[in-house]
Parts: C-alpha cells; sequence; structure tokens
C-alpha cells in the first residue's frame, strides 16, 4: 500500500537534489539548507512568523543533537596544545622513529602509528605530531615527503577518521540521520574500514615503490634540510625530561583504560565518548598544573579556548546542513510542529516506502547509489558537512531495499570523509601538504587512484553485507 506524499515531501526531495547538485559545483550549501528549513516550515505552517522561528529553533536542535562531537573534539584539541607546547608529544612516538630504517619502515610506521593516534586524538592535531617529529626520520632514511603526506593522509584522515570508532563524532552524525543506533552503525563500518584501509594503503605504497624505483619520484636536498629544520625546532622548557617520559606514559595508559572501560562496561556513543572526553579534560588539568604551576588556572582556560575555537570553526558550516536533514525525520515534529499527514512515519521514510512501490531497488543499486551521494557529499573538502545526508540516503533506500541500513549508512560515512576528510579536495589537504613541505594538488593527484580503487572494492564487499 502507498503512502500519501504531499508538499512537504517533494520541497525536502527538491532541496536534497539541490545540495547534492551545489556540492558537485563546490558551493557551499548553508544558504540552501537555511532555505529548505524556511520553505518547509512556511508551507507547513502558513506562517511567516513560524517559519523564522523555524530556522532558529532548527539551529537549536542541530547544536543540541550535535553537541556531544563538538565537545568532546574541542577537549582532545585543547588537551594535543598543551601536549605540543610541553614536548609530550615529542616523547610520546620517539620510541618509533628507530623502527625508520628503510622507505617502506618510515611509510607504514608514520602511517598506522597516524591512525592510533588520529582514533584518540583526531588527525589534525596528529599531523603536527606525526611531521614535527617523524618526517624528518622518514626523509633521510629516503623515503619522500610526499609518501610521507600520502601515510598521514590515508592512514589519518582515511581510516581513522572515516571509522572514527573511539571519538564517534562521525559515525553520531549518520546515525542520527538514518535513524540508527550509533553502535549498530559502528559495528557495520568495521569490515567496510578496514576492507578500504587495507585496499587503498596497499595500493599507494605499490605505486608510490614503483615510482621510486622508475626515478619519477625522490627524495631531494631540500625536503632533507626542510625536514631537519622541522625537527630542530624546540619547545618551551616547561617540564623536565623525566616529568615528560612519565607522562608520555601515562596518557596511553589512561586511554587504554579507557578503551578497556568501554568493552567491559558496553559503553557506546554518548557514554563512551563521555569518558574519553572526561580523561582528555583531566589530562589537560593535570599537565598544565606541572608545567605552568600559578599559571595554570590562565593557561587551562587558554587552552579550553584553542580548543573550542577549533570545534567550531570544523563544525560551524555543519550545523545548518543538519539542521535541514533532521527535518526529515523526527527533528520535523520537535521543530516544526505535527503537520505531517496523518499516517506518516516522517518524511524520509515515507519517501523511501513511495520508492519502494516506484523502483524496484536491489543491493547494488543501493551500494552504488551511497557510495557516489557520500563522495559527492565530500566535495566540499569537509567530509563531515554532508554525511547527515548520506545517513538520510541510506535510510531511504534500506526502506525501499528492506534492510541493510547500517551498513548504506557506514558505506555512505566512507565515502565522504575518505573523499572530503582530507584525502582527495586539495584544500582538505593543505594541513598535511604544509607540515611536509608538498604541493596539495601533487598529493591529491596521488592519493585519487588508491582511493578510487578502495572504494570500487569497498562497494562491492557492502553488496554482499547488507
Amino acid at each position: 500500500m502507498g503512502v500519501e506524499l504531499v508538499a512537504l515531501h517533494w520541497i525536502y526531495l527538491l532541496f536534497i537534489m539541490l545540495i547534492i547538485g551545489f556540492m558537485v559545483a563546490r558551493k557551499d550549501t548553508s544558504l540552501v539548507c537555511i532555505a529548505g528549513i524556511f520553505l518547509l516550515a512556511a508551507v507547513a505552517t502558513h506562517s511567516l512568523s513560524a517559519a523564522v522561528s523555524g530556522v532558529f529553533n532548527s539551529f537549536i536542535y542541530a547544536i543540541t543533537e550535535l553537541l556531544p562531537p563538538i565537545l568532546v573534539i574541542s577537549i582532545i584539541v585543547s588537551m594535543s596544545k598543551v601536549l605540543s607546547a610541553t614536548g609530550i608529544n615529542d616523547v610520546m612516538v620517539s620510541p618509533f622513529v628507530r623502527l625508520i630504517r628503510t622507505p617502506a619502515w618510515a611509510y607504514w610506521t608514520i602511517g598506522i602509528l597516524m591512525m592510533v593516534i588520529s582514533w584518540f586524538f583526531w588527525p589534525s592535531p596528529a599531523v603536527a605530531l606525526m611531521g614535527a617529529v617523524l618526517l624528518p626520520a622518514a626523509v633521510r632514511v629516503g623515503l619522500p615527503a610526499l609518501g610521507a603526506a600520502m601515510a598521514m593522509n590515508l592512514f589519518g584522515h582515511g581510516i581513522a577518521l572515516s571509522g572514527d570508532f573511539i571519538i564517534q563524532g562521525a559515525p553520531k552524525l549518520t546515525a542520527d540521520a538514518a535513524g540508527l543506533p550509533v553502535g549498530d552503525v559502528i559495528a557495520a563500518s568495521v569490515p567496510l574500514v578496514f576492507v578500504m584501509g587495507a585496499v587503498t594503503t596497499v595500493t599507494a605504497f605499490y605505486l608510490l615503490r614503483r615510482d621510486m624505483k622508475q626515478g619519477r619520484l625522490a627524495v631531494g636536498d631540500a625536503e632533507i634540510a626542510a625536514a631537519t629544520d622541522s625537527a630542530l625546532e624546540k619547545t618551551e622548557g616547561l617540564l623536565a625530561e623525566t616529568a615528560k617520559k612519565w607522562l608520555a606514559l601515562l596518557i596511553p595508559v589512561l586511554f587504554a583504560l579507557d578503551v578497556i572501560a568501554m568493552f567491559y562496561l558496553r559503553l557506546q556513543g554518548g557514554e563512551a565518548t563521555a569518558l574519553v572526553g572526561g580523561t582528555a579534560i583531566f589530562i589537560l588539568i593535570l599537565i598544565s598544573v606541572l608545567a605552568h604551576r600559578q599559571e595554570s588556572f590562565a593557561e587551562v582556560t587558554n587552552y579550553l579556548i584553542e580548543g573550542f575555537q577549533f570545534g567550531f570553526k570544523v563544525f560551524g558550516p555543519i550545523i545548518p546542513i543538519a539542521a535541514f536533514f533532521y527535518l526529515g525525520d523526527a527533528g520535523f515534529v520537535k521543530i516544526i510542529g505535527d503537520y505531517l499527514p496523518q499516517a506518516s512515519q516522517g518524511i524520509v521514510n515515507d519517501l523511501g516506502v513511495a520508492l519502494a512501490h516506484a523502483v524496484p531497488m536491489n543491493n547494488e543499486i543501493g551500494a552504488v547509489t551511497l557510495t557516489i551521494v557520500g563522495a559527492i557529499t565530500g566535495l566540499d573538502g569537509s567530509g563531515f558537512s554532508g554525511i547527515s545526508l548520506a545517513g538520510s540516503v541510506a535510510h531511504l533506500f534500506a526502506l525501499a531495499i528492506g534492510g541493510g541500513a547500517a551498513t548504506l549508512t557506514a558505506l555512505g560515512q566512507i565515502a565522504a570523509i575518505w573523499v572530503g576528510g582530507g584525502t582527495l579536495v586539495p584544500w582538505a589537504l593543505i594541513p598535511a601538504a604544509a607540515i611536509c613541505g608538498v604541493d596539495p594538488f601533487e598529493l591529491a593527484r596521488r592519493n585519487l587512484i588508491p582511493v578510487a580503487v578502495g572504494l570500487a572494492v569497498t562497494t562491492v564487499v557492502a553488496m554482499f553485507l547488507i
């Protein structure tokens, strides 16, 4: 039996197409999303004041829903600032410098360490850490700076960020948009994240080695000099070397205890995020007190301000987009009111049911479509701004297919973040490119084939998992 589609459904669908079109054209979508919210509210309520209020209320709703990931990411960045200022980050990774004896060891050591650190600290702080400490050692043993940048991108902004198993900012966004528990999306993403990661990093390494052997890519004197200069930069003497060593040991132990607690206490979603965030706060306070002593009261505040500036800069463009996509589900009634048809299960649910009756759908079409939608949403260079769209489309397709919502959601999330989170879009590559002293456009070109191959293989795997 079909479902009644009214003007609100068609307006929502129209704006989804407009948002995708603007993303393809590399235009910002905030204005389009705000216009969509206003029009939906105006058509539903027939009131100009209610429509204007609806835009503001949708922002409040979106911020409320997004506050946990914004907060924890801001706090972790704050913690990373104090680790950098005190030099503890250098001590934490210094043992791994001994492993860097060949270009191959350099590539995999930088990559795997970047992935692990990014799970806990997010990739942006991890890039600075890797670049300052491991880049000089990698260049000295013959790995081009471009190869080091590729390892940082593919393992950090690719594998770690697309899964985001610990902080859970990405799966929170997609799970909310798809109407699923965060744990379901994380569980479904595990095989896809590691298939994508393995295929992409191995392909990149093969192409890198091939070009190095053929002389197309080599380490130059300028690279060695730049890397050496980076290594010579010193932090302030805020802590004694012994204190740095003990704290460098304590920090990973505390986070390891968090992970153990998550498994034993079965903490997921907001509870897991709160545990990681609380641990980061106490680490920030402890190091600040030890390093700054009497000035620690002011310094803790300064570090938190820096973290919150980063967090809201990253999530600022996401809020209007998320506000629009929350209207596709339960957010509509909470933001605008009960104006949908009586039998409606939400705009996206209704569209999914209608699609199931109108178009024959299957696993293959669903998987390919989610990969394409995810990749398109990543074209804005954020990786996060469009994953709510991927979650909504996954929900819609799962209803049409009759299952596989978590797998489709995870697939769209992975495609969006690999394309836009810092592996393909040049303006999202700037941090890693700047740290390594390479051209971001050349870095994007080197990443293109490995990421494309990885997405193709991952999409095929997803077809069997739906």
